[in-house]
């Protein structure tokens, strides 16, 4: 089980894109009230609809999602399937029941919660360890979010949380079942081996013309040479619309004008302060108690202005600057209360404030550094501008002219010429296409399964008509049309005689090693041990001293009775012979890595409870899926 896991991340990783979909797809719970019911969506639940488009969002979604965290691994291909598309749908409805038990249990985050939440994500942190709100905004401005917005998903992000880990998280495997599982594991078995290699038989194989011949009929399809074309292409993409999209110098000084804010960098301040706490409630001689020891504080540093920082650590009441010399950062408009932000906005760089009442109690405040605003002229924007207009440009003229491109290769198929002369294409040639893609050509826009199927299909091989506009990747479109078919063909026996012998050679002498290796296996059984070579361990922890096939059929054999015998073909050597003589444990347990094992065990009861427990809500909330699984090519239950 832990090995499947270790050698299958690619699939697990799969499985978990499909299992838990980012938090932005979960349909918040506002938005879960809002919809009214209806019978022409794809699913119901608790009396609300799902629709067709909210669907195909959700899978647009998490192809976005996948695509970022896989970066070049991603393959679209896992995500087009019926089966993950029917996943995508299941999940939807998972949510909805999930959302609509939260609303019915009037769950809720309390600010407090919430605030905590947000201040303990990574991203927002600065390299020692303080929020940054710098990071904060600009990761909210990035995904198109008002703080507000990302408040209300936390607080729902957080209330499912609540809801599902109270199973989730309260699940456990019992111990005996996971020391039993880890024990199956690091079972080790001490086995010896015979060996009987294929090349030791090779000298006394015969093979006939009549052998020869045999194997060629029998394997026809490995000497198919498939049918294939050559053919012509243009492709039509992001590159072909700018060529033809400019961008002019006056409309550069107006977009400039315009947005003049844009390119202007505002006055950034950093600060530093020392707090003298008073309490909430304090009464007049506390308060003027405080003030005093502020005062005592402020005379110190008028008295030694270089040693703030210094003074700081060892006065301030804040808890959260102290440590830092009093420093506050980049001071951000609208964070510090009122009196703290005109004081700091009232001095100098290095100057020292007097004495600023808050309802904190007393800061003394210090300008530690002061940026100018600036403005970045126009001549340094414009290579941003020009990018800008030129993408919103391209991007309205890609709809025109892509409606031209499909128009002019359907109403002119005798020829590319036409869509080439009228967008500025070059008409490219390639020779070798076969029905299916060839990983020579890599990521060849022809090499692609939509392109190739039209190339392939009876209008474009009969008719040498044009191919219709293939979209073979986003905003790319390809035409082709075929220049030369060569159908598909059988080498001669002449030809292939050489490899064929070989290979029947290398059977026949398989079967003279298996023969061999069977006989002594009966042998063995009947107590005939002689010719095993020394005792080595094998285990699943551990890289097998044996061939893997055979260390896996080693630790398949049943060895309720020692010693124990198992006869293994090994592809492409001959085969071997395994005396199993002891079955035991370690003496040394790897503790920590039996440890990792009874945490994944808990965690896959605690998947299967919680999969047990969104099917009940499922249940509950009257889910129904109104598609049918067979209608999108899926296997149905």
């Amino acid at each position: 089980m832990f090995e499947f896991i270790r050698n299958h991340q690619r699939l697990m990783q799969f499985l978990l894109l499909l299992l838990i979909l980012p938090s932005f797809v979960l349909v918040g719970v506002s938005s879960y009230n809002s919809r009214s019911g209806g019978n022409d969506g794809v699913a119901t639940v608790d009396g609300k609809t799902i629709t067709q488009q909210e669907w195909e969002s959700a899978q647009r979604r998490q192809l976005d999602q996948a695509r970022q965290m896989m970066g070049e691994r991603f393959d679209q291909k896992l995500f087009d399937t019926p089966e993950a598309k029917q996943a995508v749908l299941d999940q939807l409805v998972a949510e909805r029941a999930i959302n609509a038990e939260i609303v019915r249990n009037h769950l809720t985050v309390t600010d407090a919660a919430l605030q905590k939440a947000i201040l303990e994500i990574q991203a927002f942190r600065k390299d020692d360890g303080t929020f940054d709100m710098d990071r904060y905004k600009a990761a909210l401005a990035a995904q198109g979010m008002t703080p507000e917005m990302f408040d209300q998903r936390m607080r729902h992000d957080l209330a499912v949380q609540q809801l599902v880990g109270s199973v989730q998280q309260t699940a456990f495997a019992p111990r005996a079942v996971a020391n039993r599982l880890s024990d199956i594991n690091d079972e080790e078995r001490e086995v010896q081996e015979i060996q009987f290699p294929a090349a030791a038989y090779v000298s006394q194989v015969k093979v006939t013309d009549d052998m020869i011949k045999a194997y060629y009929d029998k394997n026809a399809a490995q000497f198919q040479v498939p049918e294939s074309v050559k053919a012509e292409y243009v492709v039509f993409d992001a590159s072909a619309v700018e060529k033809q999209v400019n961008v002019s110098d006056a409309e550069v000084a107006d977009a400039y004008n315009k947005n003049k804010a844009r390119f202007t960098t505002p006055e950034k301040r950093t600060a530093s302060h020392i707090l003298i706490n008073v309490k909430k409630g304090a009464s007049a001689a506390e308060d003027a108690a405080a003030k005093a020891k502020a005062q005592a504080v402020l005379d110190e540093v008028r008295k030694n202005p270089n040693d703030f920082a210094k003074i700081a650590k060892a006065q301030s009441q804040d808890p959260g600057s102290a440590e830092l010399g009093g420093d506050l950062g980049v001071v951000q408009k609208g964070v510090f209360v009122k009196p703290v932000e005109d004081a700091i906005y009232g001095l100098k760089e290095g100057e020292v404030s007097g004495l600023v009442r808050s309802e904190f109690g007393y800061h003394i405040i210090k300008v530690t550094k002061v940026v100018p605003e600036t403005q970045k002229s126009l001549e340094d924007a414009k290579p941003e501008i020009v990018a800008e207009l030129k993408k919103a440009k391209m991007s309205a003229k890609y709809s025109e002219l892509a409606e031209t491109f499909t128009n002019t290769v359907y109403e002119q198929a005798d020829s590319l010429k036409p869509v080439a002369d009228k967008l500025g294409l070059t008409i490219q040639t390639v020779d070798g296409l076969t029905r299916t893609p060839n990983p020579a050509l890599g990521n060849s826009p022809v090499n692609n399964e939509k392109f190739l199927k039209a190339i392939f299909s009876n209008d474009a091989l009969t008719n040498k008509r044009n191919t219709e506009a293939v979209e073979v990747a986003p905003s790319t479109l390809v035409a082709g049309r075929v220049v030369q078919f060569k159908p598909a063909t059988k080498r001669p026996l002449a030809e292939v005689e050489g490899v064929i012998r070989q290979r029947v050679t290398q059977e026949e002498a398989a079967k003279l090693a298996r023969q061999a290796g069977e006989a002594k296996l009966a042998a063995a059984k009947a107590g005939d041990t002689a010719g095993f070579g020394d005792t080595r361990t094998v285990s699943r922890t551990k890289q097998p001293p044996i061939n893997e096939t055979a260390a896996i059929a080693v630790l398949k054999a049943d060895t309720s009775k020692l010693p124990a015998y198992v006869g293994v073909e090994i592809p492409g050597q001959g085969y071997g012979v395994y005396r199993i003589v002891k079955v035991g444990q370690p003496a040394q347990p790897d503790v920590a890595r039996r440890k990792q094992e009874a945490e994944q065990i808990g965690r896959a009861v605690g998947n299967a409870e919680t999969f047990g427990f969104v099917e009940a809500l499922k249940h509950k909330a009257k889910a129904k899926i109104n598609v049918k699984a067979a209608d999108l090519g899926a296997k149905s239950e």
